[in-house]
């Protein structure tokens, strides 16, 4: 007869810790590699997350997929290791000018980009580029020479679309070094895919 506990959790042969490997270990694994950008770092958060999940079993109320309740752990290790590239980045004096030059690209007093530092689009919204498998190498290529930080920023707000001020929380950095990072990070990206793509 099976327990309460097997039967609220599910652990039958189709799902549950059995089959996590065979069914989420892939989609996790490229969740991680887009965030990272290295493969064995990658490897290692997926590794970390299922540890994770086993520890968390008995607090998973099936509210949501397996795969949603998985990749939410997967996340939250990801921003940790932001944090800590972060937190090591910010006393680097390049991070320290940067919120400094505000006044270059913002108006006084209102945090709003003067008109000639406006970002522009990004111009990234042909679709059949995104899906060539060469256009990916140079772009993974092209985000992995982002310093650590800018990688963090760019790719929790443009993949992740979370909100300037829960980037700046998670990464304990200021707004208007969030927005410099960003302007500067998208021109990095823009330069490098001219030289190498376009």
């Amino acid at each position: 007869m099976q327990s309460q506990n097997s039967t609220h959790l599910n652990l039958d042969k189709s799902t549950g810790p059995r089959v996590w490997v065979a069914r989420h270990a892939d989609y996790l694994y490229s969740y991680a590699l887009a965030r990272v950008n290295d493969g064995e770092l990658a490897r290692d958060l997926v590794q970390e997350t299922f540890l994770a999940a086993l520890e968390r079993l008995k607090k998973f109320e099936g509210k949501s997929t397996e795969r949603t309740w998985l990749t939410a752990i997967l996340k939250n290790k990801i921003i940790d290791v932001y944090r800590k590239k972060a937190s090591s980045f910010v006393k680097e004096p390049a991070v320290t000018f940067a919120e400094y030059e505000t006044d270059d690209f913002f108006e006084p007093d209102a945090h709003n980009w003067k008109p000639d530092h406006r970002p522009a689009e990004f111009g990234m919204e042909q679709t059949d580029h995104l899906e060539s498998k060469e256009f990916e190498l140079i772009l993974q290529r092209c985000l992995k020479k982002m310093p650590s930080l800018w990688f963090s920023v760019f790719t929790m707000k443009h993949l992740d679309d979370e909100p300037a001020d829960t980037i700046c929380n998670h990464l304990r950095i200021s707004p208007s070094n969030f927005w410099v990072i960003i302007h500067r990070a998208k021109l990095s990206l823009r330069e490098c895919l001219q030289k190498n793509w376009i």
